[in-house]
């Protein structure tokens, strides 16, 4: 068995958390690189993808995709899609990553679009 990296393992801590903590909640899922951020909302329990927004979007795609201003707006349109799909209570997936910086303008900005967790 190969040994985890110290990101792969935050990953797992934080995603078994959420599994005792989210009560059947959706959770909103962040992936963020060096020059792109995604955001979905995955509802577990079906195993589908119900909202997503990312910087590859054609409407945002005109802008710089690594930077807080372009987290923000991928908060704001899967806050939208997600309310568009009648979800409106998530609980926040982190993954691996540290929460600041784009991950949590984005966080922010979901929660100004009406989602709560």
């Amino acid at each position: 068995m190969a040994k985890l990296s110290l990101f792969e393992k935050r990953r797992q801590r934080v995603r078994s958390k959420l599994r005792v903590q989210g009560g059947g909640r959706p959770r909103l899922s962040v992936h963020r690189t060096g020059r792109h951020i995604y955001a979905q909302v995955i509802d577990d329990s079906k195993g589908a993808t119900v909202a997503s927004a990312s910087t590859n979007d054609k409407d945002v795609k005109a802008k710089s995709g690594g930077n807080i201003a372009a987290a923000s707006e991928v908060g704001k349109r899967v806050a939208a899609a997600a309310k568009k799909a009648g979800v409106t209570s998530v609980v926040f997936d982190r993954g691996g990553f540290l929460f600041h910086g784009r991950v949590k303008a984005l966080a922010d900005a979901a929660r100004e679009g009406g989602l709560e967790f």
